[in-house]
């Protein structure tokens, strides 16, 4: 048999230290970028209220090239080694102190040995989005130690479901999200909504490790995969949109089958989103899922907290401490995502 031989691949390497990004300060400059799915024509007016948003939060903001309406390569937004090529331009860009994702999309998975890792260690910047967008979250976390900002993101978030609630959610809304992007100090409990369910009592402490299950399934089948033992003592948070529930289910038993859910302290559930097989009445319920799956594992969880697709999200920042007391339906960022704006490097910590 005759050809070259694949490429082999690298070993691991050692867990990395936590790597917080800076703190941003008033007239920053945050870029909006295509880091998955096209721009439809009709979500334009999404984007031009994101930087709305965005710019009373105190924050310059800039389009990337490639977030332009109707622009796409099949399903989307341009080829993944030209979004790969914008995203490593903007990671290197001194100038640029954040990115915002304008959407979700079917494309991370074809770039991400393509990120530039030395630029995110080199200067690490937060990387606002969810849905495909947690595939950077957790790869460039498992790479880098970088905190990834399971957060919203353009079209469905700031510019979407931030419009459909009240002004004065809206301004805790805000009012949250710059203390996460800004301070340095630990923000504390999240705000609960009378969603939030105790599926199972008891507290736990752990690094917040997650994203849209699907994704965390497929991450976990890639090289880039988190170390299992990065999820000991983890609190793993997920949601979902679309399929049905019996898929649920089985990204559920994938993760009792890889050891996740043995090395886990909680568990945080999202709304779910048009999940086949879950509408009113029907069953099982998602609760009765993770139940079942769960078996007698006995760790906290949180239900219909809100994260992911089916409203504004609540930042979930993968990688820093959180306290969970589900009984109490209480969940709390322990640690700031971001670091000192000192100049003298990014802020690295030891993690666990």
């Amino acid at each position: 048999m005759t050809g070259s031989a694949p490429p082999s691949l690298p070993s691991p390497p050692p867990s990395p230290h936590l790597l917080r990004p800076r703190a941003l300060k008033p007239g920053d400059l945050v870029v909006i970028a295509a880091l998955s799915g096209p721009l439809p024509a009709a979500y334009e007016p999404n984007v031009e209220q994101t930087a709305v948003v965005l710019e009373r939060m105190g924050f310059r903001v800039r389009r990337a090239p490639l977030l332009e309406a109707g622009r796409h390569h099949w399903w989307s937004a341009a080829t993944p080694a030209e979004i790969a090529g914008e995203l490593n331009g903007l990671l290197r860009d001194p100038e640029v102190r954040a990115i915002v994702a304008s959407d979700g999309g079917q494309t991370a998975l074809g770039y991400l040995d393509l990120i530039d890792v030395e630029a995110i260690r080199a200067d690490p910047k937060p990387i606002l989005g969810y849905s495909d967008i947690s595939l950077l979250h957790l790869v460039l976390h498992a790479r880098t130690g970088l905190v990834g900002f399971h957060a919203d993101m353009a079209v469905p978030g700031f510019g979407g479901h931030w419009q459909s609630v009240s002004v004065a959610r809206r301004a805790e809304l805000e009012g949250l999200y710059t203390r996460l992007l800004t301070g340095t100090e630990a923000i504390g409990a999240l705000p609960a909504s009378p969603s939030w369910e105790c599926w199972r009592p008891g507290r736990a402490e752990g690094r917040l490790i997650g994203g849209v299950i699907n994704r965390i399934v497929l991450a976990q089948a890639t090289r880039f995969a988190l170390p299992l033992e990065r999820f000991d003592g983890a609190v793993l948070f997920w949601e979902e949109m679309g399929g049905h529930a019996s898929y649920v289910w089985s990204y559920l038993q994938v993760m009792r089958h890889s050891g996740i859910l043995d090395r886990i302290s909680g568990m945080v559930v999202g709304v779910p989103r048009e999940i086949g097989g879950l509408e009113p009445g029907a069953s099982p319920t998602l609760r009765e899922i993770v139940l079942d799956v769960l078996g007698d594992r006995d760790i906290p969880v949180l239900g219909n907290v809100d994260v992911g697709h089916a409203g504004p999200n609540l930042p979930m920042p993968v990688g820093i401490r959180v306290g969970l007391d589900a009984r109490r339906r209480r969940l709390s960022l322990l640690e700031p995502a971001v670091g000192p704006h000192a100049t003298t490097g990014p802020s690295i910590e030891h993690g666990s």
